[in-house]
């Protein structure tokens, strides 16, 4: 790169070493810790995934046990954090009520400014079994419901479900959300993660961090492309329209969200695994008719304009059908990247420098006051 060149959007910048994931355009591949993303969401429990990206290596049985016992021992959150929640004005984004809820977390943690890797690590442990617990909160609270303690007993995904639903599906939709967390988990430097490195470069709290990585996900170019598939879907109805539509928005230059990725150029490797899942949960559900507008979406998509779709394009529509409201999809997301997000933290401030980017001048020539 030449001298004062400028790369908007950072596009091609090396900013700097991660051991904690690698996208691998060339093979089209996403790799933890150097596993293969697809066979990790085959074999392994998003528990294990999530020990996985935070220590480096796969845990042994007593280890998963340890880290589970520890996860599921902090699932509780406060009295005073549900009645925050309850008075979350209903028409709030559940974005927006996570990015509070978390940074109300930080002001209960008697951690918070301990900023240490160790510390973090133990924060970490609760932030990440707290946070679905508070979005589960939210999701009955603005419904009206009664909010539904969290189980020690079940798995995080099994939890999940029931502190939402009062009740757990199948275990091939708990897969499928399993499969759909594992997938979501960790992404090299997307923009939320480098989000939470600026932040903690600085030194502040992981509290801070993953605030930061919370409000950067909101955007629909980013974690909230999966509700805007969705929006997609109600708009298009049926699969016989779904055609004309794709066609009319290329026609018009429109922006096609779920479709795209800055680093794949033949396709996000993670959607291939998802859309498996989605189809079972489709069909689980006895819905055909969301499989047949992906379908239709997708080939019309690559023989027009040779553009694969992205992770947010399965998962958006499978979230769906296993009951979740459209705006809770991107604060799944968040309960998955928080694995991601504290590993890059804790990464970051092994081998800490404050990330400080220049900028060009383009303004007014200097003047002065007359």
């Amino acid at each position: 790169m030449a001298e004062g060149e400028i790369k908007k959007g950072l596009v091609g910048v090396i900013a700097d070493e991660t051991k904690v994931s690698e996208v691998m355009p060339d093979i089209n591949s996403l790799t933890y810790r150097g596993y293969a993303v697809q066979d990790l969401a085959e074999h392994c429990s998003f528990e294990e995934v999530a020990y996985l990206i935070l220590n480096g290596e796969l845990p042994n049985k007593d280890q998963l046990k340890e880290f589970e016992k520890q996860e599921r021992a902090n699932r509780e959150i406060s009295t005073n954090l549900k009645n925050i929640i309850k008075n979350y004005s209903k028409d709030a984004h559940p974005m927006d009520t996570t990015r509070t809820s978390v940074s109300h977390l930080g002001l209960e943690d008697k951690e918070t400014a301990t900023n240490t890797i160790e510390a973090d690590y133990k924060k970490f442990i609760r932030i990440f079994a707290k946070t679905p617990t508070a979005v589960a909160a939210n999701f009955r609270s603005r419904k009206g419901l009664e909010i539904i303690e969290p189980k020690k007993d079940l798995s995080f995904s099994e939890n999940f479900f029931h502190m939402c639903f009062g009740k757990i599906p199948s275990k091939e939709v708990v897969k499928a959300f399993d499969v759909s967390l594992i997938l979501y988990a960790e992404h090299s430097f997307n923009a939320s993660t480098f989000a939470t490195r600026v932040v903690t470069s600085t030194l502040a709290d992981i509290h801070s961090a993953i605030v930061a990585g919370i409000c950067a996900l909101k955007g629909p170019l980013h974690g909230g492309a999966n509700e805007e598939v969705m929006k997609m879907f109600f708009n298009i109805k049926e699969p016989e329209k779904a055609k004309d539509y794709i066609l009319n928005k290329i026609k018009n230059k429109d922006l096609i969200i779920g479709f795209g990725h800055r680093v794949y150029k033949n396709g996000d490797s993670r959607v291939p695994t998802m859309t498996k899942y989605y189809y079972k949960t489709a069909e689980f559900y006895k819905n055909e008719k969301f499989p047949k507008i992906s379908k239709i979406l997708e080939d019309t998509m690559i023989k027009e304009k040779n553009i694969f779709p992205n992770l947010d394009f399965p998962s958006g529509p499978t979230y769906y059908l296993m009951g979740f409201d459209v705006d809770f999809f991107t604060p799944i997301f968040v309960i998955a990247r928080i694995t991601g997000w504290s590993a890059h933290v804790i990464e970051q401030l092994k081998n800490n420098r404050l990330i400080r980017p220049l900028s060009k001048y383009t303004g007014s020539k200097h003047r002065t006051i007359k």
